[in-house]
């Protein structure tokens, strides 16, 4: 039976850094955010500051990095899919933009998902579900790129002074070796679904009205509330594959909110070695992060192959969504 493997991961992000002391001095007038910057891990983050680049072109930028990293090309791709919650096009896809730039084959599958922050963890863990009944499907190619800054809201710290630009993609492989993706687990509670809203009126009004299409709304509700679940998830998936939480080597989480990993980390009694953190250098990235969490530790020697790895993360509305691998 074939398995799928991750054969390689790369990131983009654009080269402007920006400090927390920015964001201090922005909101200054109004409040005091040094707190908040401290709970959600901040230090700096990256934001793109130029009409050139979009979330579309750092997702083309980060599949041709891993390509290379891959040493393949667009032609040995059998699948692309661009997960985003801010797509430069609603038509045509971003997918088939990231087709033409890496010269992909024409019986190449394309498509764009949308599950906002849990969305390319579920389009991994789709695409890798899709894989193994698909016998023309070897390779696949999976982005996820949010340009997080662009619908931010200078008046709310929440968005302005926590988010960041970047983008990771990925490279699925059938392989024989006893190694890829094991399993997962989903909780879904619709209870917050007005809370965060882009458009905040919703698309139709917005163009039949004429409203603001320019900044999320975010209203405040307690965050917290997706723990309780995602100890369950990460539970579930141990016991499921007769795990303990030490047997994982690195765990990477949503980089939404330091003081979340933390809480998971105490929860399962986690080593510090077993969190890889990257919020404080990016900000919060969306839909990539746990993906830019993984390249971290790939980097810098934490994760090797045949480590057992866990993804967990959180989408608006809400959707938690937790997978495991074998690196």
């Amino acid at each position: 039976m074939n398995n799928i493997k991750i054969k390689e991961v790369a990131i983009y992000h654009p080269e402007k850094i920006v400090h927390n002391d920015f964001f201090i001095e922005h909101f200054k007038d109004k409040k005091d955010i040094s707190h908040f910057l401290e709970v959600m891990g901040r230090e700096n983050r990256y934001v793109i500051d130029n009409e050139e680049e979009n979330g579309l072109t750092m997702g083309i930028e980060a599949s041709k990095k891993v390509l290379e990293r891959a040493k393949l090309t667009g032609n040995d791709i059998d699948m692309i899919v661009f997960t985003t919650q801010v797509p430069e096009t609603t038509f045509p896809t971003n997918a088939i933009y990231v087709h033409h730039a890496i010269n992909a084959k024409k019986q190449a599958i394309t498509m764009d998902t949308n599950a906002n922050c849990a969305g390319m963890t579920i389009a991994v863990e789709q695409a890798s579900y899709y894989m193994k009944g698909n016998p023309n499907v070897n390779k696949a190619l999976i982005i996820g790129s949010d340009y997080n800054t662009l619908v931010s809201n200078p008046d709310e710290e929440i968005t302005y002074a926590n988010y960041g630009d970047a983008a990771a993609a990925v490279i699925l492989e059938k392989t024989e070796e006893n190694t890829g993706f094991i399993d997962s687990t989903y909780f879904t509670d619709s209870f917050i679904r007005d809370m965060i809203r882009f458009p905040k009126d919703g698309l139709s009004k917005s163009i039949l009205e004429d409203k603001s299409v320019s900044t999320i709304r975010w209203q405040k509700f307690d965050g917290s509330k997706a723990l309780p679940p995602a100890y369950d998830m990460i539970s579930t998936l141990l016991e499921r594959n007769h795990l303990d939480p030490k047997d994982i080597k690195a765990y990477c989480l949503s980089q939404f909110a330091l003081s979340n990993i933390l809480r998971i980390q105490e929860h399962f009694a986690l080593d510090d070695e077993q969190i890889v953190y990257v919020g404080d250098r990016f900000g919060y990235t969306g839909t990539s992060s746990p993906f830019i969490a993984l390249h971290e530790g790939i980097e810098d020697g934490r994760i090797q192959r045949g480590d057992y790895v866990l993804f967990w993360t959180v989408g608006a509305g809400h959707e938690l969504v937790a997978t495991l691998f074998k690196y």
